[in-house]
């Protein structure tokens, strides 16, 4: 009697894993990344990194004449249920998150050499695809920041940028949906391959 107990327990328990994982594609973004819409307001994102990180980019004031429009490194994640449909789709699912962690250059000389490092945290942003929120939007993309002033805490909600800040420049120049996949290997890698692939498993370089 005992061993069958087990037995049914077992069976009770892959079933429910089987059945949790068939139902990711299906969560909203309020329930993948724990925060909501209130009226036109943004809540801030919780635990992103431990969301999939997808890359650094910088582009400092050195290599652009001292006015660089984004002079501080971008810490880049996306919600995992939205990385796994992109895997199995090849498309940027409807609550899609991505956020993007701003960070200071810090010092630019290392023991491995000169080059840029981090320094402080200073602000964060996020943009997120939502028909139901943004259907006048293009691509249904919107775009926000929680970065305050220097050296204070960060907003706890934050309203859409107006189209023209951001919008415009994504549907010109990011090469899939509004997303700069070309600058992102970890995107490009993960792009429709299937969720039985693991991208960085694999030897091909």
């Amino acid at each position: 009697m005992k061993k069958l107990t087990v037995k049914i327990l077992a069976l009770v328990l892959i079933t429910f894993s089987f059945t949790s994982c068939n139902n990711t594609s299906n969560q909203s973004y309020e329930e993948v990344a724990y925060f909501t819409m209130e009226g036109n307001q943004l809540k801030r994102p919780v635990d992103y990194r431990s969301w999939v990180y997808v890359g650094t980019p910088l582009t400092p004031n050195d290599m652009n004449n001292g006015k660089a429009a984004f002079p501080e490194f971008h810490n880049v994640y996306i919600d995992p249920v939205s990385y796994d449909q992109y895997k199995a789709t090849g498309k940027w699912r409807d609550g899609t998150i991505l956020v993007k962690e701003l960070v200071s250059v810090g010092t630019k000389a290392a023991v491995s050499g000169n080059g840029y490092f981090m320094g402080e945290f200073i602000g964060l942003e996020a943009t997120i695809k939502s028909s139901k929120h943004f259907a006048n939007e293009p691509g249904n993309w919107a775009y926000f920041s929680f970065t305050t002033p220097p050296n204070q805490d960060l907003k706890s909600s934050a309203a859409p940028f107006a189209t023209k800040m951001c919008n415009s420049c994504h549907a010109n120049s990011a090469k899939d949906d509004f997303v700069f996949t070309q600058h992102y290997p970890v995107l490009r890698a993960a792009k429709g391959v299937g969720l039985d692939i693991t991208p960085e498993n694999t030897s091909a370089r």
